[in-house]
């Protein structure tokens, strides 16, 4: 039996949100009444590379719809994810904070068998259930991957309402999750739906705007589509799900640029048709529209001028779209080279809703709202990653990057060497010595890496030809090696 959204059940939801308003001084210039609190629409792609969209450069074919937000918003040309995997960087949007400081978060990503106790604390806030504390209504449409029932879900980190799936990876026509078990819910019930997930996905998220806006409710959807990530199924390729039977969903002998293209395409006709719901509900001024990745791309995905995919610290697993749009507020067509994170959409939300993150739990990110006007300085960053396969790490500070995997180590201007070639670390000693000791003290504040968490790898043969360097050892626990 699948749930639907109605006008009570979302008023009802309503009522028990709070309406204490309060905002960072940074933030002030956006400050809401709670009458003009906008809608928040979050959409969030899975595995999409930079230049994945037609707006950031992919040259084969167009994204129309996704080109809109940008078009009457602003794009950011140097947006970064937290991690290149989805567990942990989807930690950091939900929470605002580096992955790295619970311990899902050392999941990279969550293993289809999943430990027990391993999930987004109930008890941790978020951008839905602070949100919802400021009086908005929640909903998550796709993707969770944070943790399993009975101890974790959606509704439990502050989501009213969800339908997606709860892996990390579902099949598109037959939704099974990579051990071949049913993953679709509405809720915290099993559903049986038909169709193509893309599809469907669209399908709840125009039925959800509708709903809140007959409400006359505040509302942020998260709309975490599957798309682009594997497998490798457009919209028509049902034989290739059926040949799949569930099993193998990596689809190894599968997809061709060609699919990929089809699967973007798809999800871009998807964010037409919630555009249109805005807009046919009269929310269209006044909503704020996010388009963005998990991480970088993987295996058929555009990364240009970058180098390096999903799983890897270079340029080409972190770099991702950055979009956003606000017709009340931000101008549109404003381009934006400041350097930006997954973990910087909660606060600049918050702080567009009227409210901020809680004081217990401060973000390690930035709220991104003044950033948006025209003169605005930019502010100079300081962004730190890890990630356990091939014992990587990187920071990036200013327009430099440092970067290690296994006992290489590099610094790249990555301002002007984007597809990082030129080792510059012999040459500014000085400089790869601070972005070192700046890593080494932000490492210390965070948890340990631990043998037990589950990393996505990869054999590392592609680093053979990479200048080398003597080995800097920066692990804490030289046994992990």
């Amino acid at each position: 039996m699948t749930a639907t959204y109605t006008r009570r059940t979302i008023l009802r939801s309503a009522a028990s949100g709070g309406a204490a308003l309060t905002i960072g001084a940074d933030g002030a210039a956006f400050a809401q009444q709670p009458s003009e609190r906008p809608n928040i629409v979050f959409i969030l792609a899975d595995d999409m590379g930079h230049a994945d969209i037609s707006c950031n450069g992919r040259r084969d074919y167009a994204t129309p719809n996704i080109d809109r937000i940008a078009a009457r918003g602003a794009r950011f040309t140097q947006g970064y994810a937290n991690s290149p995997v989805c567990t942990a960087s989807r930690v950091a949007i939900i929470t605002g904070r580096y992955q790295v400081r619970l311990p899902v978060g050392l999941e990279e990503p969550i293993a289809p068998i999943t430990k027990p106790g391993i999930g987004l604390p109930p008890e941790h806030p978020t951008l839905p259930s602070l949100l919802k504390k400021a009086g908005y209504g929640t909903a998550l449409v796709g993707k969770w991957h944070l943790g399993n029932l009975p101890d974790f879900s959606p509704q439990k980190s502050g989501y009213d309402h969800f339908f997606g799936y709860r892996s990390g990876v579902v099949d598109y026509f037959l939704h099974v999750n990579s051990a071949g078990n049913p993953d679709l819910w509405d809720g915290d019930q099993p559903v049986a739906q038909a169709g193509y997930l893309t599809s469907l996905l669209g399908d709840r998220a125009v039925n959800v705007i509708a709903e809140y806006a007959k409400a006359r409710q505040p509302f942020l959807l998260s709309l975490h589509f599957s798309a682009p990530h594997w497998p490798w199924e457009g919209p028509d390729d049902q034989a290739e799900s059926e040949r799949l039977g569930g099993h193998n969903l990596r689809d190894y002998d599968g997809g061709s640029r060609e699919t990929y293209k089809r699967m973007v395409l798809a999800l871009d006709e998807q964010v037409g048709r919630v555009l249109k719901a805005i807009e046919d509900n009269g929310l269209d001024r006044n909503t704020i529209v996010v388009f963005t990745s998990d991480n970088g791309g993987e295996r058929f995905s555009d990364t240009w001028p970058f180098s390096g995919r999903k799983t890897e610290l270079l340029e080409g697993g972190l770099r991702i779209p950055a979009l956003i749009s606000w017709p009340a507020r931000i101008p549109a067509g404003f381009v934006s080279g400041q350097v930006t994170a997954n973990m910087d959409w909660l606060p600049t939300l918050l702080a567009a809703a009227g409210t901020a993150p809680d004081p217990a739990y401060p973000s390690d990110g930035m709220n991104l709202l003044p950033q948006l006007a025209d003169g605005a300085p930019m502010v100079e960053r300081r962004l730190f990653w890890r990630y356990k396969s091939l014992w990587q790490r990187a920071a990036r500070i200013g327009d430099w990057k440092f970067l290690k995997i296994l006992d290489n180590t590099f610094l790249f201007n990555v301002a002007d060497d984007p597809m990082e070639r030129a080792n510059m670390k012999e040459r500014h000693k000085d400089i790869y010595d601070r972005l070192v000791a700046e890593w080494n003290a932000w490492n210390a504040t965070m948890l340990p890496e631990t043998a037990t968490s589950f990393t996505e790898g990869n054999t590392g043969k592609q680093w053979v030809d990479r200048p080398g360097a003597k080995p800097v050892t920066l692990d804490p626990d030289p046994e992990l090696r």
